[in-house]
């Protein structure tokens, strides 16, 4: 540090952020009053050498922190001795044949050189460690010597100093103020504002040197003034969630066929991220749900959590079927990624789906923190029998500690979710917000229920720069709270589990997780689906697929996932639940429109 005027800031702030290991300070000057306008000293100080004060200083925050204090000033002798070792220069002199001098022996050194002005925060950095050949000062003050400059009176020097500085850059009152030095201004006014904010400029600059991030040669202005000229009124943000009345949907569609009826519950069938994977076909004699592949996302591995919303909407047919006594035989086909759920329709009927009527149109999710209110006697077992009715089996966790272990396996999951750059995109991409989407399809924002302190931390996790530092940290434990939080407060947790990894055995594992889901939620419980990262990868390429940086810990959780909840060796996960006691959610998901219904079923012809 050459120069401990204004260097006095920025070597303190150094120092307090502790981005150095040891300090070299250079001033022959001593602390005059006129100082105290920029220089944090006392009254006590006067007299004493600027150096010294600021090592003074210094040594009262961090007594241990090593600064090596110059009180001669810096001379073509003491230069290089100063100089030896540094990693970075920063100089902070008035006189021109100094910073000259000083530049001239750090490029030589491959040293870097920074300096901050008192005038609308002009910053300026040379990367003489990158590009030694670069001229000094970015070459404004030309080829000048510095014998040459050494000689040259104060007022011969003006030039130099006026292209060094940009005098059209100044502002308007430190401007008129050159007209005034030796007048009504003893010299240069230099404001405590001004210091501070090049010191905090300067020691940015540093930290980025020191950890190697990107900091090219160049200058900037960092203008306080005219960032409050811009001062304007923060635009309106909307916080207000609509009532219930606002979005609810109708428990089930105006009077229709009955064929149009069972297709309109097939629609309203959970799906992941409600993406809405399928095309449904219809005709007054049955309703085909087939797989569709337009609309796949990363956690949709080998289409699996679409087979899964392909055999809910399978259900749902059938419940519907039931209500209106056309449930005739159904049946799920699949062969690679085709995969086909048909229902026909003919005389016929089924007294317990068709009980599941009225709940399957209010089937929602909530996302409501809830509260962990224990389970009423009963509901572990009919929850586990209509699993089984499907062919499905239900694990079903309770205990404080037992959940504790399953939420922090899906905080570490949904860390990784955010850490992998693809995901995180696709993630924020699944999410829509009420004054600029479509809310046909995606997750409405409304519906996570955030509180405020939530909100405010996802509006910060959403931004690609954050996550990145934090994946670049190796941190980011943070981004897995919100689900830790809601998993905590659960009265059970849920795993559906299907034998097999088909297509169509994942689909009918996800006509038992509707059923499962539909009856929870008539039983008075607030259900929400919850999917890990690594549901549906059935192996290491899969789980590299997912996030090659994080596979290996994927595979580590879902080893203790399946652990935890008995999972055999044939099973597979289809979906998990979390089971609670809270409010009734704010907003419900729409679909999109049925238009894939055929032209022929719409016309009620054959």
């Amino acid at each position: 540090m050459v120069g401990l005027s204004v260097g006095h800031a920025v070597a303190h702030m150094l120092a307090t952020q502790g981005l150095c290991g040891t300090l070299r300070l250079a001033d022959f000057d001593t602390l005059e009053v006129s100082n105290l306008n920029r220089v944090p000293a006392t009254v006590f100080d006067l007299g004493v050498n600027k150096a010294t004060v600021a090592a003074r200083r210094i040594a009262e925050l961090d007594p241990y922190l090593p600064v090596e204090v110059n009180t001669s000033g810096l001379s073509a002798a003491a230069m290089d001795a100063f100089l030896d070792g540094l990693d970075i220069l920063v100089e902070e002199c008035d006189s021109l044949d100094m910073k000259v001098g000083v530049r001239l022996a750090a490029r030589a050194r491959h040293i870097p050189v920074l300096m901050a002005t008192s005038d609308r925060g002009l910053v300026d950095i040379e990367r003489f460690d990158m590009d030694p050949s670069r001229p000094i000062l970015h070459g404004l003050l030309g080829d000048i010597d510095l014998d040459e400059l050494s000689g040259l009176s104060n007022r011969e020097k003006l030039p130099y100093i006026l292209r060094l500085f940009d005098i059209q850059g100044l502002s308007t009152r430190s401007a008129a103020s050159l007209v005034e030095i030796e007048q009504t201004l003893a010299t240069w006014p230099q404001l405590a504002s001004e210091v501070s904010l090049g010191a905090t400029a300067v020691c940015e600059a540093v930290r980025r040197i020191g950890l190697n991030e990107p900091l090219a040669s160049g200058r900037v202005r960092i203008d306080v003034g005219q960032a409050l000229d811009r001062v304007a009124e923060p635009a309106p943000h909307d916080e207000s969630s609509p009532s219930g009345a606002d979005c609810a949907m109708a428990a089930e569609p105006p009077e229709s066929a009955a064929h149009l009826i069972v297709a309109a519950a097939a629609n309203r069938a959970p799906s992941a991220a409600n993406n809405q994977p399928w095309h449904i076909e219809t005709d007054p004699n049955s309703v085909t749900i087939e797989l569709s592949t337009e609309h796949v996302a990363t956690l949709d591995v080998d289409y699996r959590a679409s087979a899964v919303a392909v055999g809910a909407a399978w259900f749902n047919a059938r419940v519907a079927a039931a209500k209106h006594g056309v449930l005739g035989p159904a049946d799920i086909a699949g062969h690679g990624h085709r995969l086909s759920a048909v229902v026909k329709l003919a005389d016929g009927g089924d007294p317990n789906l068709a009980r599941l009527y009225e709940p399957m149109w209010l089937r929602e999710t909530n996302r409501h923190r809830g509260a962990a209110v224990a389970l009423e006697d009963g509901v572990a077992a009919s929850l586990e029998a209509v699993a089984a009715a499907e062919g499905a089996r239900l694990q079903l966790l309770t205990g404080a500690d037992k959940i504790a272990d399953v939420a922090s396996i899906f905080a570490a999951s949904d860390r990784v979710r955010y850490l992998t750059q693809h995901m995180h995109a696709e993630m924020l991409s699944e999410i829509r917000w009420p004054t600029t989407d479509s809310m046909e399809s995606g997750i409405d924002m409304r519906s996570l229920e955030m509180d405020r302190w939530e909100l405010t931390g996802f509006n910060i996790a959403r931004r690609p720069d954050v996550i990145r530092k934090l994946a670049e940290w190796e941190a980011g434990a943070g981004l897995g709270n919100y689900t830790r939080a809601r998993i905590c407060a659960s009265s059970g947790f849920g795993v559906v589990s299907i034998q097999g990894d088909t297509l169509a055995d994942y689909a009918r594992g996800g006509s038992a997780m509707e059923a499962v889901w539909i009856t929870a939620q008539h039983l008075g419980l607030a259900v929400q689906p919850l999917a890990p990262v690594f549901l549906y990868a059935r192996n290491d390429d899969e789980l590299r697929g997912l996030s090659p940086d994080f596979a290996a810990h994927l595979g580590s959780l879902q080893e203790r996932l399946r652990a935890l909840t008995h999972t055999r060796a044939d099973e597979s996960h289809v979906l998990l639940f979390r089971f609670s006691h809270a409010p009734k959610t704010s907003v419900r998901s729409l679909r999109r429109s049925l238009g894939t219904v055929s032209a022929a079923a719409m016309t009620g012809s054959g």
